[in-house]
């Protein structure tokens, strides 16, 4: 599926994945200073986990009651 638009709306739309690009970028090169690439993967998963967790906040507590009881209420 292709959708043509005019470059004001691409670079709307493509922000967030610029923004998302930078920030994985400077976590890799700030915090984990020697990135190999057996665990690459371990590093991309942990970003992903803390960027879809950012906006949490006070639930936090109530996902993780949540995800510990889940198990064994089904």
């Amino acid at each position: 599926y292709m959708v043509v638009s005019d470059r004001v709306s691409v670079n709307e739309t493509l922000k967030w994945v610029h923004k998302g690009i930078s920030n994985l970028k400077r976590n890799l090169l700030g915090i984990h200073h020697m990135i190999t690439y057996k665990y690459l993967q371990n590093y991309l998963n942990e970003f992903v986990y803390k960027l879809n967790r950012r906006y949490f906040g006070e639930r936090l507590f109530d996902r993780l009651i949540v995800a510990a009881v889940h198990p064994y209420v089904q």
